[in-house]
């Protein structure tokens, strides 16, 4: 499986209802894997690909809302799409409010669960690509010197190069320098790409 591929985790202890959601979702050319418990699949899981996790409310061990917990203790950013029972209604309301994607009654309708295992899918591979272009707008903003992540910042709020040059007490000609190292250090075309990057690292 290529490592960038998103994948649908599949838990639940019914032998049954988890062997049928891994045919149904495979059925669209989804990669999915299955565990019986939410201990193994804690245990088992070495690495959370971006995609969704679909889990019953109710599991012996940890249940679903326990790992929807756990797995916002340790920082795994994933779209949980919760299984419930009528009577567990009120539980998965509160797994929604804990951060949960969606959830879905038992009995459900099939093309509705691949509808919103899709739609999940999706927010997590942009949400993914989000992440990862963060990141890689702060590798380089790491690479500027103070002074250059100075000028940048008083770049982006419109100030000129006479008024930049003016507060951080240096000359016009070394602002106009750190500032086309700015330009190409962060890969910018334009003073707007500089803008959106700084309120991008700001989180604005």
């Amino acid at each position: 499986m290529n490592a960038h591929e998103p994948v649908v985790y599949v838990i639940d202890d019914d032998d049954a209802v988890r062997e049928s959601l891994s045919w149904l979702i495979s059925s669209v050319d989804l990669n999915v894997q299955s565990y019986p418990s939410a201990n193994n699949f804690l245990d088992q899981c070495q690495q959370v690909h971006a995609g969704c996790l679909i889990t019953d409310i109710r599991m012996p061990g940890l249940s679903g809302l326990d790992l929807q917990n756990e797995l916002i203790e340790r920082g795994i950013d994933i779209p949980v799409i919760v299984i419930t029972g009528h009577g567990d209604v009120q539980t998965a309301v509160r797994a929604m409010k804990a951060g949960a994607y969606d959830f879905i009654e038992k009995p459900f309708n099939d093309q509705l669960l691949l509808d919103l295992v899709n739609r999940a899918v999706a927010y997590s591979l942009s949400s993914s690509e989000a992440h990862s272009q963060l990141a890689e707008l702060m590798d380089r903003r790491d690479n500027l010197t103070p002074r250059e992540q100075q000028v940048m910042a008083l770049i982006a709020t419109g100030e000129q190069n006479k008024s930049i040059a003016h507060k951080l007490e240096i000359s016009d000609k070394t602002v106009e320098a750190h500032r086309a190292k700015v330009m190409a250090k962060m890969q910018a075309n334009s003073l707007a790409d500089i803008v959106k990057m700084v309120m991008a690292l700001n989180g604005n």
